[in-house]
Order: C-alpha cells, then sequence, then structure tokens
C-alpha cells in the first residue's frame, strides 16, 4: 500500500470511528464480561475435575471474587465495566453508530442489543448486592419470577415464549461459531496471525459451549411452562449441574467449563480489537 492510499485509508478510519468514550465502554464491558465468564468456567472446570468449585452463575461467581483479597474493590471495578457494557449495547440498539439499518431483522438485532444491555445492568445490581452483602442464592430469585410468572393470566406461555427465545439464541451462537461470524467485528488487519488464530479458536469453542448451555436453559424454561412447576426453571448455574449427572457428565462438564474459560478469552481478545465504527 503506498503512502497515499494508506492515509486516505487512516482518514477515512477516523472519520468513522465513534468518540472515545463509547470506544472505552466497549473495552471495559468486554473485559469485565470476559472475567466473570473465566471465573464461572474456572470455578466448574474444578467442580468437574474434583478439586473443589462448584457450577455456578454469575452472582456465584461475584461472590468469589468478594471473598478473596481485594474483592471488594474487584467486585466495583467489574461493576462499573459490566455498567460500561451495558451502555455500550444500548448505544448499539438505540443510536446505531454502526449502521445496522431499519430492516426488520435489524430492528430485532437491535431490540437484542438494548436487552443485553438491561440484563447486563442486573448483572451489575447483583454484583452491588454482593458488596453490601444484600445478596440471595441466585436459584431461589429465579424460582420467585418464575412463580409469579405462572401466577399470572398467559404466565406460562410468556415463559415458553422466553424458553423458545433461550434456545434460539443459544443455536445461533453454535452457528456464528460454526461460520467463524464473529470474526467480521474485529480489526483483523490489526492482529497479528497468532493473536488471529488464538481469537478465532476462543470465540468458535467459546460461542459452541455458550450456545449449549443456553439452549439447555431454553429446555428447561418450556418444561417449567408445561409442568406449570417453577422448580423446573434452571438458570446457568442448573444447567451446568443438570450437564454434570449426564452420563459422562464429568467429561461433558469440564469441556463446557473450559468453552466458558475460552469465550472469556475471546472477550479480552475482543476488547482489544473490537471494531468500534460507524459505516461511511
Amino acid at each position: 500500500m503506498d503512502v497515499g492510499t494508506e492515509s486516505r485509508v487512516k482518514a477515512q478510519q477516523a472519520k468513522n470511528d465513534v468518540k472515545p468514550w463509547i470506544r472505552g465502554l466497549a473495552r471495559m464491558g468486554y473485559i469485565a464480561k470476559g472475567v466473570v465468564y473465566l471465573i464461572i468456567g474456572v470455578l466448574a472446570f474444578q467442580a468437574a475435575i474434583g478439586t473443589g468449585g462448584k457450577t455456578t452463575d454469575s452472582k456465584g461467581a461475584f461472590a468469589a471474587v468478594a471473598s478473596k483479597p481485594f474483592g471488594e474493590a474487584l467486585l466495583w471495578v467489574l461493576t462499573v465495566g459490566l455498567l460500561g457494557y451495558a451502555m455500550w449495547k444500548c448505544i448499539q440498539g438505540i443510536k446505531d453508530p454502526e449502521k445496522k439499518g431499519n430492516g426488520t431483522k435489524e430492528i430485532f438485532l437491535r431490540v437484542g442489543f438494548v436487552g443485553s444491555g438491561i440484563v447486563h445492568v442486573f448483572l451489575a445490581y447483583n454484583a452491588v448486592q454482593i458488596i453490601s452483602r444484600a445478596g440471595s442464592s441466585s436459584s431461589g430469585g429465579k424460582q420467585s419470577w418464575s412463580a409469579m410468572l405462572l401466577s399470572k393470566p398467559f404466565g406460562q406461555w410468556i415463559i415458553a415464549l422466553i424458553g423458545v427465545g433461550f434456545i434460539i439464541f443459544g443455536i445461533s451462537q453454535v452457528v456464528r461459531a460454526y461460520k467463524k461470524s464473529f470474526m467480521k467485528s474485529l480489526k483483523n488487519h490489526n492482529m497479528h496471525d497468532q493473536e488471529q488464530w488464538w481469537g478465532k479458536r476462543f470465540g468458535q469453542f467459546g460461542l459452541s459451549a455458550r450456545g449449549v448451555v443456553f439452549a439447555l436453559m431454553g429446555i428447561f424454561f418450556i418444561q417449567t411452562a408445561i409442568t406449570a412447576d417453577p422448580d423446573k426453571t434452571k438458570g446457568l448455574d442448573g444447567a451446568l449441574s443438570e450437564l454434570s449427572q449426564q452420563p459422562y457428565g464429568t467429561v461433558l462438564l469440564a469441556i463446557v467449563a473450559l468453552g466458558f474459560i475460552a469465550y472469556g478469552l475471546f472477550m479480552f481478545v475482543k476488547a482489544k480489537n473490537r471494531r468500534v465504527t460507524v459505516s461511511s
């Protein structure tokens, strides 16, 4: 590439770049999300190989962090990061900085971004609860809201739809992993060969594991809707625990746990190389 062409490319990239604070929010959020998945994965892997640990969700991961030296300080950092990620997802959905468009598919995608933002606000709230020692067990919360929904008109249908949504999301994660479409959002031209190779492998393994677990969660939600039994509702911790009880469950749990660790590492790759720009 000659000097003139390189200058034009850099000028176009500068023109398309979003404001630095938005890039900062995105990077901080991906790092926080990566830390959470790393902790969940490590604890699940320890449970699988019998060296301690447990099958847990984000709340359990926060509790594990809080129990360590300087854990509360780290939890505050994670809280800020998760809120940053939530803001970034809402900006993606509302402001559409990457110019996804207003077609039917794109609108659903942008609504999904906002939904992800809201979920991460609740994750940040859970972290603050742990810090203030006001947190309760994650499964109790899930059972209480599912029981509340079941007591309402059309509650079973709503829970069933949530389950279908989880299954669709899980399948989409596996498809993204197979097609390697997640690499399109990265600045591949800025990544050296080893970083790109490992980023691709972490992404494929991590997204696949995440997809399997979310689809399994969806099945539990549908079982809750069919049986009208809130105890059938299982979140991330319940899905991992259920995996461990299957034939060769220890192996399955270990593989999924390693997948979550890979997903956490992919979030670090994404934090460094995510393309946060507006299309021209």
